[in-house]
């Protein structure tokens, strides 16, 4: 029996019809190639814009007609996009905003801007010129972190970089992670002035270090990796340079501290700042800045950690309030000026020897799940009916659903999912009630309760 689903049928026409087609139910291996392989034969595709973390996208036809065509047939009958079937409905926009030719929807250019989601590896100019360089040759390469890690790659020429985009908008470098988002770039050349892990010229060889040192252990590509290729092969191997001590593009060096600011001034502290960025990486240090209210600097075990957090926590609410994190200038927390914050606690707070860090070893980095924020998350507790009787006493919203995971015989605890009506709901639980100490009868220690976000949506 076909799924129902509210996009489809006469549900379709209540938005009146446009040249962008909201398209939905993509797997996850899908790449722009494989959007343009299956729709173009309802008409030309001038753009298209890829969600790779909702499984959706953007297709704006060059006609009205051509989009009209596309949604009739998906309603009629099932339409498949890389083996699996795809639902269409009318975008509420007539353009997909280009960063870029705003006048010209048919233009391209030869500097491709990528946002790499979910950066649970290092991005380098290397690992970029791997993935890229197969489907077309690449001049230059500039990596920059503002709001996440984020490239612009100069192609040698327009046809290089449609290529490129086709070929890698929505894949992952590495399996599950490093997804990348690809637009057409605003400039239209790259200026490099030095050849390093974050800027690279290839037509210069001679702006390189003069030492830069022996590249890192190699980290193999995995064989399922989402990008297609058709005529060439890619190296199995991607070798990291060491970090350099500075870069000339990202405005200042790589730091692993973070400053985080929109930082509510009577519910956040150092253990709650803690309890949430703990699921990215390990955290030696949180301060609150006495001169700049609301504002903290979190020292994280390295850079990657940070850029993680960005990646993440950017953006999202937290107490009614819209968190800013981006690289601090500072290279370490430093415990000066110490005060007291609203609710009693202090500004500052050392957690480099705390058991609740996650990525103290390989071993135990490897076991985390590293996920966005989500109205779901995972928990370890001795009952579900403790953890309502936790949200009642800490004045924080109750779960909706829950679904508990069989347990060993022997285990006193048990684990699951638990569900919340809103992804804020979820993060503001989770950041009072991540590693809360739970009396168990005839326990000898407290248990802690941890909590993460789970790769479910919903229950």
């Amino acid at each position: 029996q076909r799924p129902s689903n509210p996009d489809n049928g006469e549900d379709s026409h209540r938005i009146s019809p446009s040249p962008v087609v909201h398209v939905r139910g993509l797997c996850e291996a899908v790449v722009e190639a494989d959007l343009i392989d299956a729709l173009e034969k309802f008409g030309p595709i001038c753009y298209v814009m890829m969600m790779p973390f909702k499984r959706q996208a953007l297709v704006e036809f060059s006609a009205v007609e051509s989009a009209d065509r596309c949604v009739s047939c998906g309603a009629k009958e099932p339409v498949y996009i890389a083996g699996q079937q795809a639902y269409f409905n009318y975008s509420t926009s007539k353009r997909i905003t280009r960063p870029t030719n705003a006048d010209n929807p048919n233009s391209g250019n030869k500097v491709l801007l990528l946002s790499i989601q979910n950066p649970l590896y290092p991005i380098t100019t290397d690992v970029l010129y791997t993935v890229c360089n197969p489907i077309g040759s690449v001049l230059r390469i500039v990596i920059f972190k503002r709001n996440g890690i984020q490239a612009m790659v100069e192609f040698e020429s327009v046809q290089c970089a449609q290529k490129a985009k086709a070929a890698l908008n929505g894949a992952d470098i590495y399996a599950g992670c490093c997804t990348l988002k690809i637009e057409y770039a605003r400039p239209t050349r790259l200026n490099v002035i030095k050849n390093d892990n974050e800027s690279w010229d290839y037509t210069k060889p001679y702006l390189s270090p003069a030492s830069s040192g022996p590249p890192c252990p190699l980290l193999p590509l995995p064989g399922n990796s989402r990008y297609k290729l058709t005529s060439v092969d890619v190296p199995d191997m991607v070798s990291y340079p060491l970090p350099q001590s500075s870069s000339s593009y990202s405005g200042h060096a790589p730091s692993s501290v973070a400053m985080v600011s929109g930082l509510h001034p009577s519910k956040m502290n150092c253990t709650r700042i803690f309890n949430l960025f703990c699921l990215y990486g390990n955290i030696e240090k949180v301060k609150f800045m006495k001169s700049v209210p609301g504002t903290a600097l979190v020292e994280m075990g390295d850079e990657y950690a940070v850029d993680r957090a960005i990646t993440h926590l950017n953006s999202i609410k937290v107490f009614g309030k819209r968190l800013n994190v981006c690289v601090s200038k500072q290279h370490a927390v430093i415990p000066s000026q110490v005060f007291e914050l609203e609710d009693g606690s202090s500004s500052y707070k050392d957690f480099a020897m705390t058991r609740n860090n996650r990525f103290s070893s390989a071993g135990q980095a490897s076991k985390n799940i590293i996920q966005p924020p989500s109205a779901v998350f995972t928990h370890t507790l001795a009952a579900v009916c403790v953890f309502w009787q936790l949200c009642t006493e800490h004045d924080v919203p109750g779960f909706v659903k829950f679904k508990m995971f069989d347990a060993k015989p022997s285990s006193k605890t048990i684990s699951g999912l638990l569900e919340f009506d809103s992804k804020t709901e979820a993060v503001e639980v989770l950041t009072v009630l991540n590693h809360y100490q739970i009396r168990i009868p005839n326990g000898s220690n407290p248990y802690t309760l941890k909590l993460c976000f789970s790769t479910s949506s919903h229950l």
